[in-house]
This record gives C-alpha cells, structure tokens and sequence, in this order.
C-alpha cells in the first residue's frame, strides 16, 4: 500500500451536535481547500487548544468524509479532559488535525462480497465511514450495533441509510437481547468478512468467533496513542510479527496477527 500523504489543517468547526450524554458528533470543514483522501478506519490526531492539563494531542477515528459538503465528520467520545474540551467547543471555532493517519480496513474485492461490520459503544465511529464506502462501490453491508441499552446506539439512522442493520441491547430495550456474538444473525447468515470496533472484550469475542466460522476479521485496535505516527512507540501491539505501534501500522488490524485473541 502506498503511503498517504499527512497534512495538518486548522479545520472550523462547522456543527456541533451532542446525539448522547457523552458524545457529540464535530462536522469540520475546510475554508480554503477541499479535504484530502481518507480511508475508512484511519484517524486524525487534533490539538487540545486552551487546555492547561492537556499537552498531547487527542486521537480520533473518522466517522465519515463528505466531499459533496468538504465535511469530516469526528465522533468525539467525553472521557477525559481533553475530550471534554474539544466537545464543549464552538461552531465557527477551529480545531487543528493532523491527518489521515494509520492504516485503514480492507474494501471488498466485488459487491458481492458480504460484509459483516459490528460495532460498539463509540466503536461504531469508524464504521459509518467504511459502510457508505462499501455502499458507494454497490455492495449493501451488514451492521450489527451493540450497546447498554437503546438510548446509547449512536447514529442509527445514518447507518440504516448505507446498510442492513441489526441491534444487540444488554437490556433489551432495542433488537436482541445479549451481546454482538450472541446475535442470531450469525447462525442464520454466512459471510465472507468481518471487520469491527468496540471495546476489546466485545472485538475479543469477535475475532474467536471468527476463527471458529473461518471467516476474515479486522479489528480496529484503541491503544493508547500519543504521536501517531510510530515515534513514542507508546501504543505497541504484540503480534505475529513482533512488535507494532498501532497509530502506523493499524489501528486496523487482520485478527489472524493479533496475539490477544487467544
């Protein structure tokens, strides 16, 4: 794969919307140029500005390009300080994004191939972005979303705009009742790929299921990521072929190289 070229922008912040207690979804543009090529599963690292306990930046997945809007759309999680920042910013304001950064998911080789992408919590972010891609090349993705309960899915109705989507509630308030492995979508269907974020129990459980049914599965890992670009070497990840830092040589990463899952 040829590597993409990195930029750092100052992108304003077009919109803020807060879809959930503790996440809000940032559509940033730029005013002088169109936005460059981004790959589904790859990610911006933005600068924490005004925020005296914050000096790294703060890596977040793409949740969507819209070129037709020159929109990138980030799904920003509150967990931290710095992510409490960056969410209680303004319209108007800007945000400087280093991008895109990492390694992304595979396409489908042919619209025919069946492609099941499973999602949780803010693990879904990256998703968005790779089932409109998979819909613009003319294939129609399957997406599993898991969560709590049925006020914590996060955009749902964009993902049943690219794709056939299913749920999984720990209270059963939307879908089925249980966890993603236990949707019974996976014995009623067969399909030629996985790819899938989430916490790493829930991506843990996936990649065994996905072994055990020999089916393709990638993972996009969320180790901590400091510099993004391989230098601080503060995320590596144990595989099969030693050791790799997440922000270069993923975040997205074939399940069958990965030492955790087993």
């Amino acid at each position: 794969m040829v590597a993409m070229q990195k930029y750092c922008l100052d992108l304003r912040i077009r919109s803020i919307q807060q879809i959930h207690e503790r996440y809000a979804l940032i559509r940033l543009t730029d005013d002088n140029a169109p936005l460059p090529p981004m790959l589904p599963g790859q990610f911006v690292e933005v600068k924490v500005e005004n925020s005296p306990s914050t000096f790294l930046r703060r890596p977040i997945s793409i949740n969507f390009l819209d070129p037709a809007n020159n929109e990138l759309w980030l799904l920003v999680a509150a967990v931290g300080e710095g992510t409490r920042h960056i969410v209680q910013m303004r319209e108007g304001e800007t945000l400087n994004c280093l991008l895109p950064l990492g390694k992304g998911f595979t396409l489908p080789q042919s619209p025919q191939e069946r492609v099941l992408l499973i999602g949780g919590g803010v693990g879904v972010a990256p998703l968005l972005f790779l089932a409109n891609e998979i819909q613009a090349m003319g294939g129609t993705p399957t997406i599993l979303l898991g969560a709590r309960t049925a006020k914590d899915l996060l955009e749902v109705d964009m993902f049943q705009k690219a794709g056939n989507v299913v749920f999984t509630t720990e209270d059963g308030s939307e879908g089925e009742r249980g966890f993603v492995t236990n949707h019974s979508i996976l014995t009623k269907e067969r399909f030629d790929r996985i790819c899938t974020c989430g916490p790493q129990p829930m991506m843990a459980a996936v990649a065994r299921y996905a072994a055990q049914a020999q089916i393709d599965c990638e993972v996009s890992l969320e180790n901590m990521m400091a510099c993004g670009l391989g230098a601080c070497l503060c995320c590596v990840e144990k595989t099969t072929e030693g050791n790799l830092c997440v922000c270069k040589d993923g975040p997205v990463f074939n399940t069958k190289k990965l030492l955790w899952q087993n």
